[in-house]
């Protein structure tokens, strides 16, 4: 079973940076609204929390035949430098994808895949352009012929981001939430 690896993503705006244990720190004020958690459910992590989950997703799946990438959303416009003193730019969110064999049996993959970004980052096409991005890398690995996303049914900016990245709706459901899903052509 081929096994797949994040890298980094370049869009126009962001560089999708894989996820290290590093980032804990900044992310955990990057996602510290508790209105971020109002479909998904749960509440904020603090640093040590955050930083722990990190160090267990950073080590990757137990399960050999699945993939865990995750990535952190670095801002290009952002610089930081006035107040960090960092070259790169502020981070604003994450996207992962969850990559494993699909029901069929036919040894082929496909990317569950998430998306979420900071309230004062919202409403600005950030995870528009994180998830077709995300979409992009994952139609390029060849093993990868399906994209899925679970998307509480009242979540419409969710779903938003699901369309623009090439998903749609199906009629299945899993945990109150719907399954959106692309299947990639090769």
């Amino acid at each position: 079973m081929a096994t797949i690896d994040a890298q980094e993503i370049s869009t126009a705006r962001l560089i999708l940076v894989p996820l290290r244990v590093e980032h804990a720190d900044e992310m955990a004020d990057v996602l510290a609204d508790p209105d971020l958690h109002e479909f998904i459910g749960g509440s904020p992590d603090d640093r040590q929390a955050l930083r722990a989950r990190y160090r267990r997703i950073t080590a990757g799946s137990p399960d050999p035949a699945v993939s865990w990438c995750n990535w952190v959303l670095r801002l290009r416009e952002e610089s930081g430098q006035e107040e960090s003193g960092r070259e790169e730019g502020r981070l604003a969110g994450t996207v992962q994808a969850t990559v494993g064999p699909a029901d069929d049996g036919s040894g082929l993959l496909v990317a569950e895949i998430a998306w979420v970004v900071g309230t004062p980052w919202q409403g600005r096409g950030i995870a528009v352009e994180a998830a077709r991005g995300l979409v992009g890398w994952l139609t390029a690995q060849p093993a990868v012929r399906g994209v899925i996303a679970h998307v509480h049914p009242d979540h419409r900016a969710s779903a938003a981001v699901a369309t623009a990245a090439g998903l749609a709706p199906t009629d299945e459901w899993q945990d109150g939430e719907v399954k959106w899903q692309r299947v990639l052509g090769r």
